[in-house]
Order: C-alpha cells, then structure tokens, then sequence
C-alpha cells in the first residue's frame, strides 16, 4: 500500500524469513558462523536456540541460501509425530519414494541416498525447526539415525532449531547421550538499542535498493520500537509496518516517537477481542 510513497521496491517489514533481509548483528553472524562449521566439519548434530521471533530460521535460510549447490536439504516443519511418521515426512522432503515402506525400509533407502551424495561431495542437512516440540523418543531414534556414517565421516548433519526450552530438553540426564555428539548449543541473542537502529535502517535500504531518501526514523522513535520489541525482530517488523503506514496517511516520511506510539496503540488495540472493546466506558 505505501511502498510507492517511500520509494520502495518490496515492502521492508515482512514477517516473512527472507534471508536477503537478515541483519547480521554479531549474535546473528556468529550463529551463521556456527552453522557452517558444524554442517561442514560434518559434526553430526547442530543445536540453535533463541526466543519466538528472534531470526533463527532467517539465519537457517541464508546459510542454506550461501551453500546450496554444495547441499542436499530436508526441512521439516511439525515435530508432534511419532518417529516413524518423521522418519517418513523426511524421507518425502529428501524426494525419496518410500511409499508403503516400513520403517527399516525407510531407513535403508536413506542410507542408500546419504551415500550417493556422498559419492557427489554434497552435505546432506536435515534441519528440524520447533525441535522442542520433539517427544524423547523421536529425539533418541534422531540419535540413532545420526549413524549412518562411513568410517571417518557422518553422512547426515542434523540441526535442531527451536526455542530456549529445546536447551532444557538436551540437558535432561536421559538426553546425556545425544548431549555429547553436539558441539554446544548455540542461542541467538535479542538485538540490543544500537542494533536495533541498524536493522531498521538496514531493510528499508534492503527493500529500496538504496540509502539516500528512505524514511527517517528518529533517534526518541527507535527508543521506543526497542523498548516495545525488547529486541525481537519480527516484534520491530510488526511494528514498523505498521508506523509506516501511519506515516504513509499523515504524508510524513520522519518517522517519531509520536507516530510509534500510535502504532502500539493501535496493535494493542488489534489484540483486544472484539467483545471486550465493545463494553469499553
């Protein structure tokens, strides 16, 4: 609706995780570090951590996006299945056809495929996002499954991706064997003031394709979107979206704290139900 207003090409403040719009803070950067490492030293087992809304599937697209010709990836979504299914709905996002196969069969069709990709130099990732929703049982049977190696070398790298409780989770004492085959655990951190000011900044020149005449967003009105947010990135993008929009109607292209603040009210209005707004004196 606005973006012709402020001269954008997209819009800057999608939820969306596009990884053309990652803001590399240095918690950011380091947790891509981390990734690459892991996935090409073929450690077996990755683990990143980190609030709702932090970036950590951001972060996942952009490392899948830097090294996708050099990997083979399957990225599954919903973890609240019994292994078998898992086993399944990997396989299916890895193109295999196993169809009618039990769970063995699944198994061995997976091993025949992590060695082909073997055979072709590629990294074969398995990357499960919302891992704290994964039962015991599924975590040990992953555990398992990280064992289809050759002598010197894991055929599958596998990354568990999920909110802080997925740490309690691989610390509890019957996790202590899985524990040991991950190379720490790595949690993203919340942006602090200064890098929130940075990231603003960064996607409005991302979506522009420029940094001359984007939007201005006042020293006071990043304050503001900080203490909002706490440093959630998809917080600030709620609420950017949002004061651009009320910038866009005003025909103001400074964003301040006044404007912030009508933003917030507005998405705290958005939250009440409908209900109780009627009953309001």
């Amino acid at each position: 609706m606005y973006e012709e207003f402020y001269g954008f090409k997209e819009l800057p403040f999608s939820v969306t995780p596009d990884p053309r719009f990652l803001y590399r803070s240095v918690s950011h950067r380091d947790a891509l570090a981390y990734i690459t490492y892991g996935v090409f030293q073929r450690k077996g087992f990755i683990a990143v951590t980190g609030e709702v809304g932090v970036g950590k599937t951001t972060v996942v697209n952009a490392f899948i996006d830097l090294f996708a010709p050099s990997l083979e990836v399957a990225f599954v979504f919903t973890t609240k299945f019994p292994f078998e299914q898992l086993l399944y709905m990997i396989c299916r996002d890895f193109g295999l056809a196993v169809d009618g196969m039990n769970k063995a069969q699944m198994i061995l069709a997976m091993n025949d495929f992590l060695l082909e990709q073997y055979a072709k130099n590629r990294n074969t990732v398995l990357i499960i996002d919302e891992a704290q929703n994964l039962s015991p049982e599924a975590l040990e049977e992953l555990r398992m499954l990280s064992n289809l190696e050759t002598r010197d070398r894991k055929l599958l790298q596998i990354m568990f991706v999920g909110q802080p409780e997925l740490e309690s989770i691989l610390n509890m004492i019957e996790m202590r064997q899985l524990r040991q085959r991950i190379p720490g655990i790595f949690r993203i951190a919340m942006l602090g003031r200064d890098e929130v000011a940075h990231y603003v900044k960064y996607r409005l020149e991302v979506a522009s394709g420029h940094s001359n005449g984007i939007p201005v967003f006042t020293s006071d009105s990043i304050d503001e979107i900080y203490h909002f947010s706490s440093g959630i990135p998809r917080l600030i993008n709620v609420l950017c979206d949002r004061v651009l929009l009320i910038g866009y109607v005003s025909n103001n292209k400074t964003i301040d704290s006044k404007m912030v603040h009508e933003g917030i009210r507005e998405l705290q209005m958005r939250e009440v139900p409908e209900t109780s707004r009627k009953f309001r004196p």
